[in-house]
């Protein structure tokens, strides 16, 4: 079968966890923008945030926060993620988007999900790596929300679900496990 354009980008994207610390032109990030604003929506809210990080001190801090919610939440898997991560949630990525949106609609993750497989696949026809970081969400159940939001200058009634960790990616194998067989049934 002759695969197009965006199934190559589809099948070929893989999660990139080491990054050159060269910064993404914004041409480029603008792009990857624009294609998380583009995602569907369950009807048609569009009612995402997403909050573009460069600053590395700002990195530094937002990583930290979400070190101390997974120790504070003594959930053990979650601190063997981060034990196997070297303890850095976004592998020194030079830019992170938070994706956010709000937290009454129901069905706000999912915006936010499809928003993020946008960008992800976008930033992958550019040649930059990424990886989805769903620990993000962790922020939004904390009690100091309120400070972690004003800092990512969430809008009011938002909560953050994901992070995407974009960067120009380190050589090296990126190979992923094979596809899982039988998740597919065919009704006709």
């Amino acid at each position: 079968m002759e695969l197009n354009e965006v199934l190559r980008t589809i099948f070929s994207r893989r999660s990139v966890r080491h990054f050159k610390a060269e910064q993404l032109r914004p041409e480029d990030i603008d792009a990857i923008i624009e294609a998380g604003l583009s995602a569907p929506s369950a009807n048609d809210k569009q009612n995402w945030h997403f909050a573009v990080i460069q600053n590395a001190a700002m990195l530094a801090a937002v990583n930290k926060w979400i070190l101390d919610e997974i120790e504070l939440s003594g959930n053990a898997d979650l601190q063997e993620m981060v034990k196997r991560g070297g303890g850095t949630i976004f592998r020194n990525a030079p830019t992170v988007i938070i994706v956010s949106t709000e937290a009454s609609d129901r069905f706000g993750i999912v915006n936010g999900a499809a928003a993020t497989e946008n960008m992800l696949i976008a930033a992958e026809s550019l040649g930059i790596g990424s990886c989805w970081i769903g620990m993000v969400g962790i922020l939004a159940g904390s009690t100091n929300f309120g400070s972690y939001s004003r800092d990512l200058q969430l809008p009011d009634g938002y909560a953050p679900h994901f992070g995407i960790t974009l960067g120009y990616k380190e050589p090296g194998s990126l190979t992923a496990p094979p596809r899982k067989p039988n998740l597919v049934s065919r009704i006709m």
